[in-house]
């Protein structure tokens, strides 16, 4: 009972001692809320990518199998294999319990009467609805994919097709061409799984029953997951297939296969020379330590703040210390107060949060949501508030319970202007982090302009890429001069794969002067008429490709000038390079253009005729028409040819942009979380600063008495602070210098950290602090020295 007594006390005495200083509590609420807001939606979204395909349950025993190329005594790790590595491993490896293949696919799926959808579905084996623990809503798993026409759809899309009717067993045509029968519904895969885009799955065994599987072990095409028996050793399995594609290709491709836990694809799927080099799980590390520090700084605001207002809390120390009060029962009376700020600054950070979650989700193009009813979650809520109120009140506690009665019922406990004091140390933490910060999100803004602003080879303006299907394959010609002829487009040529991507590379090629045995990456592309007009490339030497006029150019190709360059050609045209037994006439070099990433070096690239499958056409819109004119028209023509497809399209500009998205996330978040930090730090230094005119007030009144100017006044109560910003700013400078070298070191391409940058960190950190004392400061100055001596 007693106890109980006390506990109503500790809050009673904390609400009284909050509504009396209204001002304090809402700073220290309003910087709490604003962290703890901020520190949750950052773990929300580090909780979901940590989260990804996490869920199976035979987590542990599923791996995907890639594959380690040793070129140049450098290690490339891609994560594709063979086609017809999958079948070998589940026939010639015991440990193999379940594997499947998987290749993505887009296609038109139609009810032949009035549903035409694009989408996006996987060619799997029958074994992948195993590996993986997704469910189905309706059909049998057992056979749902055992047949070769067979398909199964999600939830979502089997509504998309037929709304509320039952699909098992209705026809689904694919394209113009093959019929499927719905089989199986499944249920619509979570966001934090790397499978969230699949609206349906095909079946392998149709391939395979075509005979249209690629049998060639040196073609690296599909993704190959297996699941292993519970009694097998995964090191022992990784020794076994190491060799496995040497084994079918005589030696000739130096691959070396691996299997590599799913659950690390997300998180850890950057390699480097053959290691694990972090991936996903670095951006997840970097903003988690962000959400900390956020709310660190939230804290220190309550540990200053706090400790500021001591001085009017003295004569009650001391009175409940003469009356028998123990350090322990302050401690308790200091925390509780904590915990209560804390408490109510959660409920608005929760409500602050929820607000603003939509916003932060297509930031970050995230489905983010609180789980209000997820235990868990309630569990680490209360946690999350428990170490913030104690982490919040532990030191204001400790300092304030230290106080000897005696000193404390005299009031001069401490000197208020000492040359080092934990206020001041905090203050200092507090804007050296915001430096760092500001620092931070200068370079990266830099990095990515200067990546953007790098030459890129080629035209980007008004090129429009649009992926091909099989119609528009056979009636290209017609839709080339067509639009020619219409005047939509000033030049049309097909290609591989869109101008920003590349989707082939080899190993094997040969040129003369080539050191026999040697092995070097080059990127491959296909092309056929008019690839350099459409593009805007620059020629080097020699000619573009031109099937039209010059018939032997179904194998004639052009390389680029770091093949130029590789391949040590005095005289490159007509010199001849194999690949794949297919002999390839050089006809012309043009300038490197940047397929891959804007912040690397452009590799080596030939591009060859059209004998080689060729799946984008590449439009260069007419400029002297409106943009949309133009696309209307372009849809009328496509679709004249291609009826029943939708007309999909997009700009290079457009793709080139995607390039920079991861690093145009961590800007914003940058940005964003800078801003916050400095709000909050600012959010503190107001609270301090008009505790310190407060504390100071007799002295301003005497001095303005004596004839100091306002201007004086200002001077006087701002250059502490400015002072503390400067002793910042003098940390910061060497820690942000060595974090951006840090991060600028993954990139070739960069940009060089100047002494500009810090000049802007630091200016932006004494401009806000200027801004945020002078408020009180000029109401200091401009105060009554009367009201001020009144009571002397």
């Amino acid at each position: 009972m007693h106890e109980q007594l006390m506990i109503k006390n500790y809050f009673t005495t904390a609400w009284r001692s909050l509504l009396k200083n209204k001002i304090f509590a809402v700073l220290n609420i309003a910087g709490l809320t604003v962290g703890m807001a901020s520190a949750l939606m950052i773990l929300l979204w580090a909780q979901h990518e940590t989260s990804v395909d996490r869920f199976h349950s035979n987590l542990d025993r599923i791996y995907q199998v890639w594959s380690n190329d040793t070129v140049e005594g450098t290690v490339h790790t891609i994560s594709f294999t063979p086609e017809i590595m999958a079948p070998s491993l589940k026939t010639d490896f015991p440990e193999v319990e379940r594997v499947s293949r998987l290749e993505w696919t887009r296609n038109l799926l139609t009810t032949g009467i009035d549903k035409n959808l694009m989408s996006t579905g996987a060619v799997v084996d029958p074994d992948f609805l195993f590996i993986f623990s997704f469910s189905l809503a309706a059909g049998n798993k057992e056979t749902a994919l055992n047949h070769p026409n067979s398909i199964v759809v999600t939830e979502t899309f089997a509504r998309k097709l037929y709304g509320k009717e039952n699909v098992i067993g209705k026809t689904l045509q694919m394209g113009h061409s093959k019929n499927y029968t719905i089989t199986g519904v499944l249920k619509d895969l979570p966001e934090n799984t790397q499978f969230k885009d699949v609206e349906y799955l095909l079946s392998y065994n149709e391939r395979s029953q075509a005979n249209e599987v690629n049998n060639d072990w040196s073609n690296f095409s599909v993704a190959t997951f297996v699941l292993l028996k519970h009694q097998a050793n995964a090191a022992a399995f990784n020794r076994k297939i190491k060799k496995i594609v040497s084994w079918h290709t005589s030696g000739a491709q130096k691959t070396d296969a691996f299997i590599y836990p799913v659950s690390k694809l997300h998180l850890y799927a950057d390699f480097e020379n053959g290691k694990p080099a972090g991936g996903q799980i670095i951006l997840v590390r970097a903003f988690t330590a962000v959400a900390v520090i956020i709310l660190l700084i939230a804290c220190i605001n309550f540990m200053n703040l706090s400790t500021a207002r001591s001085e009017k809390r003295l004569k009650e120390i001391g009175v409940r210390k003469a009356v028998g009060a123990g350090r322990s029962s302050l401690i308790a009376q200091f925390l509780v107060e904590s915990l209560l700020i804390t408490f109510v600054a959660a409920v608005l950070a929760i409500v602050l949060a929820s607000c603003t979650l939509p916003f932060f989700s297509t930031l970050t193009g995230k489905m983010l949501h609180i789980d209000y009813g997820n235990g868990y979650f309630i569990l680490a809520l209360l946690g999350f508030i428990l170490v913030t109120g104690l982490l919040a009140g532990s030191y204001p506690a400790l300092f304030l319970s230290a106080f000897r009665p005696v000193a404390a019922l005299k009031g001069n406990f401490f000197k208020l202007n000492a040359a080092v004091t934990p206020r001041k140390i905090l203050v200092v933490i507090q804007f050296s982090v915001a430096i760092v910060l500001v620092a931070g999100t200068v370079i990266i803004i830099r990095q990515i302009s200067h990546a953007q602003e790098r030459n890129k080879g080629y035209d980007m303006e008004q090129l429009v890429t649009i992926v091909m299907n099989d119609r528009m394959q056979q009636n290209f010609p017609v839709i080339k001069q067509e639009l020619l002829q219409q005047g939509i487009a000033i030049s049309v040529a097909r290609g591989q794969s869109p101008l920003t991507q590349n989707w082939s590379y080899g190993n094997h090629l040969q040129w003369q002067g080539k050191p026999p045995g040697t092995l070097t990456q080059i990127n491959r592309y296909t092309a056929d008429a008019d690839l350099v007009k459409t593009t805007g490339m620059r020629l080097m030497a020699g000619r573009d490709i031109d099937i039209l006029r010059y018939a032997g150019d179904s194998t004639a190709c052009l390389i680029n000038a770091a093949a130029l360059k590789l391949m040590q050609f005095k005289q490159p045209i007509g010199q001849v390079i194999t690949d794949d037994d297919q002999q390839w006439h050089v006809v012309g070099v043009v300038e490197d253009f940047i397929q891959e990433s804007p912040y690397q070096s452009v590799k080596p690239l030939i591009i060859r005729g059209p004998k080689l499958y060729m799946g984008v056409m590449l439009v260069r819109l007419n400029g002297g028409t409106n943009v949309g004119v133009n696309l209307m028209s372009m849809e009328r023509v496509l679709k004249k040819y291609n009826p029943g497809y939708p007309f999909e399209y997009r700009f290079t500009d457009e793709e080139f942009a995607t390039k920079f998205e991861n690093e145009q996330l961590i800007r914003k978040l940058a940005a964003m979380f800078t801003g916050l930090v400095i709000f909050i730090s600012c959010l503190g230094l107001f609270g301090l600063m008009a505790y310190m005119a407060e504390s100071r007030i007799k002295e301003i009144g005497i001095r303005k008495v004596l004839g100091a100017s306002a201007l004086n006044i200002i001077g006087l109560l701002s250059k502490d602070f400015v002072r503390l910003v400067l002793i910042a700013f003098t940390i910061a400078i060497p820690v942000s210098w060595l974090l951006m070298q840090h991060w600028l070191a993954g990139f070739t391409y960069r940009v060089a950290v100047t002494w500009d940058v810090f000049i802007i960190a630091g200016s932006v950190a004494v401009l806000a602090t200027l801004m945020t004392v002078s408020l009180q400061a000029i109401k200091a100055a401009l105060a009554n020295p009367v009201a001020a001596l009144r009571n002397e």
